[in-house]
């Protein structure tokens, strides 16, 4: 076994997730969430969950029965013992518990055919298949999913190894669920390893702008103009517009007008891309803990021991913390308050706390 997989670093604060029951009746709708439903989402949002365990304000609600997806083992860190990283363990059990509260309620999704015709054949597009070692990744934009892809392809033969250095094709040697008949789907369902890996909502949100509108060209021209022309006064009708300088407040101004089931993938919540209550995932690693998250996720998959997670590219340019604070602070307080609804099931989820943006926050 590589150094590499055998290697779990320690981390105060482990961001992964071993799921073993989501789901109940109805269908998801923006509009069919109840008041109390976002109630609830707002507290877990702000980090108040874990206060609500410790106080066994959860123990009452109600939560479903196992689907059947497996139990994991508990991820191992390499202590001097060997054991168990407590944080970790804890926040796993934060997640679970959200998960499975969240997934409960009345008007949440049971089952992928519980879904609308649309969110449906948004989730399709977003699984990958991998028959020889039979899992689904749930892949989402601006969260290593090209280095995810990159793995998949190794472990189909298509690539030699994950270092090789080439632009990476995002749909060749590559198979989606959406290309598969239901029979097929509902068996890979039910008997494959199932995982997705998620970030800070509005980290990822800014990772988005920063690429696409500031080096991606198509992007500036299929979106940029657009957003402009809307947003930015006196500009409707300038043919001179090339949307090389979208601010960050009319990218934000765009989204608030835009139907989350119809975002480009770059930007559509994360909720909505993976659908985590119409799906019972096996895993849910996070970003900010790619490489330990990645490993587990190897492992489980029983992947051969010279494959491995490929590092980040030297021209990567991370979203700091810093830098998030920035751009959250230079945002109209308006803005920032009808942004975070359309994410709110990011950050509830997947255990998240709001942004801090208050204006003694932002002087700081």
């Amino acid at each position: 076994m590589s150094p590499r997989r055998q290697e779990q670093g320690k981390n105060r604060s482990g961001s992964v997730l071993n799921l073993r029951s989501t789901g109940s009746p109805g269908s998801v709708r923006r509009s069919a969430v109840l008041p109390s439903l976002l109630t609830f989402l707002v507290i877990v949002a702000s980090g108040g969950l874990l206060f609500m365990i410790e106080k066994g304000m959860l123990n009452s609600m109600d939560t479903p029965a196992p689907r059947g997806s497996r139990r994991l083992e508990p991820i191992r860190q390499a202590g001097e013992h060997g054991g168990v990283d407590v944080d970790s363990q804890i926040l796993q059990e934060i997640r679970n518990r959200t998960i499975r509260a969240m997934c409960s309620q009345r008007n949440m999704p049971h089952s992928i055919w519980s879904l609308s015709p649309l969110q449906r054949k948004t989730l399709f597009q977003h699984v990958l298949v991998n028959d020889k070692y039979r899992f689904l990744y749930c892949y989402v934009p601006k969260v290593a999913c090209s280095n995810w892809k990159r793995v998949l392809k190794v472990l189909g033969g298509a690539l030699e190894s994950v270092d090789v250095s080439i632009k990476m094709d995002h749909h060749s040697d590559l198979l989606f669920l959406s290309s598969l008949k239901p029979e097929e789907i509902r068996y890979r369902l039910m008997y494959y390893f199932k995982f997705m890996f998620v970030r800070e909502p509005m980290e990822r949100l800014l990772s988005a702008y920063r690429n696409k509108f500031g080096e991606i060209k198509s992007y500036q021209k299929k979106y940029g103009v657009e957003i402009i022309k809307r947003y930015r006064k006196g500009r409707a009708k300038d043919p001179s517009v090339t949307g090389d300088d979208v601010t960050f407040g009319e990218f934000v101004r765009y989204l608030l007008d835009e139907d989350v089931e119809r975002m480009n993938e770059h930007w559509m919540p994360m909720y909505n891309l993976c659908q985590p209550c119409a799906i019972s995932y096996d895993f849910i690693g996070s970003y900010e803990h790619l490489e330990r998250d990645a490993e587990h996720v190897l492992q489980s998959i029983k992947a051969p021991p010279f494959v491995h997670f490929p590092d980040r590219q030297t021209w990567y340019k991370p979203v700091t913390r810093q830098t998030l604070h920035y751009y959250l602070c230079t945002l109209p307080q308006k803005l920032l308050r009808e942004l975070l609804p359309k994410y709110i099931l990011d950050f509830s989820l997947f255990a998240y706390p709001l942004p801090n943006t208050t204006t003694e926050h932002c002087r700081h």
